[in-house]
């Protein structure tokens, strides 16, 4: 099964966007990101749908993260990104009126549900500024000094 890695993607953009304290084009953070430009236009544009980012076209433009860090949560970027389930996991509905699975889904729900609004509590008290924070700390750097070690 494919994961899904938009999350820890926007979360990195994001970063190195007011790390850098200006404005990336969709190109840009096409080439940081190993990706298309028509992708990011994709995705930046649900950042953009919940006021994340903001862009402007023409020479000069693109987007800009209008929440400072400090003030922005991996909720949110998860929410602005997919407002469903964080986990996917399913059940099994292949013998619906066997007991086996009927218990066996009963319970993974209840676990799946647990799961669920513990990483969402997780998610609200993780603040993008707390990784920006641990990722200059890994490489030694202040944040004035952060800049990112590939070409964004």
């Amino acid at each position: 099964m494919k994961q899904d890695s938009r999350l820890a993607r926007m979360i990195h953009v994001l970063i190195h966007m007011a790390l850098l304290g200006g404005r990336e084009t969709s190109e840009t953070i096409a080439k940081m990101l190993n990706t298309n430009p028509v992708v990011v236009r994709r995705t930046m544009g649900a950042l953009k749908r919940k006021g994340v980012v903001g862009s402007e076209g023409g020479r000069g433009g693109g987007w800009a993260l209008l929440v400072p860090l400090e003030a922005l949560t991996v909720l949110d970027v998860q929410r602005a990104l997919d407002d469903g389930q964080v986990l996917a996991a399913g059940v099994s509905e292949d013998h619906p009126t066997c007991p086996v699975e009927r218990a066996a889904n009963a319970a993974l729900v209840d676990a799946f549900e647990q799961a669920e609004r513990t990483l969402l509590r997780e998610f609200a008290e993780l603040k993008l500024s707390t990784i920006a924070e641990r990722a200059m700390q890994d490489a030694g750097v202040s944040r004035q000094a952060a800049r990112p070690d590939h070409q964004p």
